[in-house]
């Protein structure tokens, strides 16, 4: 008996004399289905498999610090706005112009302070650059959202709290 024979070719031909021909042609049936729902499948080749979560929609508001019209809207507008109806439909997410999240994609730089994005899912979909002050604040945020988002004030002002 030749003790030097390579164990590469011990091994080699042990599964197939294992596992038999049905089991192998199952596997091999397995990998062909597997591979062909994969090839139909829109997902990336190596996208991972995760559940679709619901539609999230943002106003996200980048500022940074002493940024006046920041201060104004901080007094104006900020103690209300979780309480109206674009509150409810849009929350407010807070974040510094220095230190963009990796979660938020935006089509362009943001240059000014505040600029306000309206997000869907963590992307970009409109802005509002400035505040233009109370009075305008509310018509333009609101025809943003329903432009952008589907937002339709007439029916959330049913749903939205008394204050």
């Amino acid at each position: 008996m030749n003790i030097q024979r390579p164990l590469l070719a011990l091994l080699a031909p042990a599964p197939f004399h294992l596992l038999g021909r049905g089991l192998f042609a199952g596997l091999a049936l397995v990998l062909w289905v597997a591979t062909a729902l994969q090839a139909r499948s829109d997902a990336p080749v190596n996208a991972p498999l995760t559940a679709t979560a619901p539609a999230v929609n943002e106003l996200v508001m980048v500022e940074q610090i002493g940024c006046e019209w920041c201060k104004r809207w901080n007094a104006e507008i900020a103690p209300i706005y979780p309480k109206t109806r674009e509150g409810e439909f849009a929350p407010l997410r807070r974040v510094d112009l220095h230190a963009l999240p990796d979660d938020l994609v935006v089509t362009r730089r943001v240059n000014f302070t505040p600029t306000f994005l309206i997000v869907k899912d963590g992307r970009e979909m409109a802005r509002l650059e400035g505040y233009p002050g109370e009075d305008f604040f509310w018509p333009l945020l609101a025809q943003l959202l329903s432009k952008h988002l589907a937002f339709d004030p007439d029916n959330a002002a049913a749903s939205a709290p008394e204050s």
